[in-house]
């Protein structure tokens, strides 16, 4: 099995959608090409164990008919070893990341942006249509990131 790590601050908004929207769509098949079990999860770089998803979050997934019930958990070196791909919503993430595996480059080279168009920002207090843009942007980059995976190993 393989795993997918996604990482941003708080892990209250952005990660635990990309994982809960990953899960998503591995669930069911809607990532063409997918032949093996892959295994969603995220992390927080600035965050306590336990925090609350936000409401915001939480009912943009339930809009697509998605159901996430996690909490947060505080990103550690750990979980970036086990991970066989890292992306973090922000350059700030990704450095974050890296920094705990920082003299070994074969853990560096799995920690990568969501985005490499640019950061993701956090929709935290912007309201439901930014909860809902990012929703709409995680779908589309979250199976290129898990292929991309898949085909480089």
């Amino acid at each position: 099995m393989r795993t997918v790590l996604f990482v941003c601050t708080g892990n209250t908004c952005r990660s635990p959608m990309a994982e809960a929207i990953g899960r998503h769509l591995l669930d069911s098949g809607a990532i063409d090409g997918v032949s093996e079990r892959v295994f969603t999860v995220s992390a927080g770089v600035a965050t306590m164990d336990g925090l609350p998803v936000s409401g915001d979050a939480v009912a943009a997934l339930a809009r697509l008919g998605i159901e996430h019930t996690g909490r947060s958990t505080r990103l550690t070196e750990l979980m970036v070893r086990r991970a066989d791909l890292v992306l973090g919503m922000t350059a700030g993430h990704v450095a974050a990341a890296r920094a705990l595996v920082a003299r070994e480059p074969d853990q560096i080279a799995k920690i990568r942006p969501m985005d490499d168009a640019g950061d993701i920002e956090d929709p935290i207090g912007l309201g439901r249509e930014a909860y809902d843009q990012l929703a709409s942007s995680l779908k589309e980059l979250i199976p290129r990131r898990i292929l991309e995976m898949l085909r480089s190993t």
